[in-house]
């Protein structure tokens, strides 16, 4: 679901909107993806040292791709400033799979699949994370979901690993208390973090900000975290059915233009 920094959940002032006129729409072109896919490159790789095992240089590309919708925000100038992959329910069915279930088993939501939109490979260009993109990001995904009648938002929400998965296994002790899924929504993951064989010297360890964001507009925690060996990550599954939006987090998706349409842009 997401892989933004946390700094980015701060709401943007009216004047950070005013500075920069900033679009938000689905890329159509072959152009404005790759300029997606290269951001995506700089933030992942270039950042955070992930191992993008990619056919270009500088481009984070994989098989899910060509069959995902690239919602992107961009400047005035044409820059691409920020992106979410999203992943339709019809397009998992011809690709064969979500990309979430590389890292865990759905077969719990086999009942929702049809209704069910996963999000992800989220990023924010370094230089603009003040609060204007994510917030025209999450109305673009938003007023998507409405259009086409979707009801699920799911995706991977993710922790660093660098203490060994330590702060992440007490979070989710943390999480599953007050957000855990109903059992018929629950996900087994592939490769699994051990929770329970990990010290407890991070007891009371919280969330990310932005995972906090996701849990206190309505989402839940499907089940315990699996480890990404290729962002060294502790990955949580998360699914937010837009039923349980609360209506005080609703302006972190829609933001301030509930009338948003999400225009292709080319």
């Amino acid at each position: 679901m997401d892989r933004i920094d946390d700094s980015l959940l701060r709401q943007p002032g009216r004047g950070a909107l005013r500075r920069r006129r900033l679009q938000v729409g689905l890329a159509r072109t072959p152009q404005l993806r790759r300029a997606a896919q290269a951001l995506r490159w700089r933030v992942f790789a270039g950042e955070l040292g992930a191992r993008l095992p990619s056919r270009v240089a500088g481009i984070d590309e994989d098989v899910f791709d060509a069959y995902c919708e690239h919602l992107v925000v961009r400047d005035d100038c044409g820059e691409v400033l920020g992106t979410y992959r999203v992943l339709a329910p019809e397009a998992a069915r011809r690709v064969g799979s979500y990309y979430s279930e590389t890292e865990f088993d759905l077969v719990r939501l086999r009942h929702i699949r049809g209704r069910m939109v996963e999000v992800g490979r989220s990023c924010i260009h370094p230089r603009h994370r003040s609060g204007a993109v994510i917030a025209l990001l999450w109305a673009g995904l938003t007023r998507y979901m409405l259009t086409h009648g979707y009801e699920y938002l799911a995706g991977c929400a993710s922790m660093g690993m660098a203490d060994g998965g330590r702060a992440a296994a007490s979070a989710y002790r943390g999480m599953r208390e007050a957000h855990s899924a109903p059992v018929e929504y629950r996900v087994f993951p592939r490769r699994p973090l051990p929770v329970a064989d990990l010290e407890r010297v991070n007891a009371g360890a919280e969330p990310p900000p932005l995972i906090k964001g996701y849990l206190r507009a309505g989402a839940w925690v499907c089940g315990e975290p699996a480890w990404d060996p290729e962002f060294n990550t502790a990955d949580f599954f998360l699914l937010l059915p837009l039923a349980n939006v609360a209506p005080r987090y609703a302006r972190h998706f829609l933001g301030d233009s509930p009338n948003l349409a999400v225009a292709p842009l080319g």
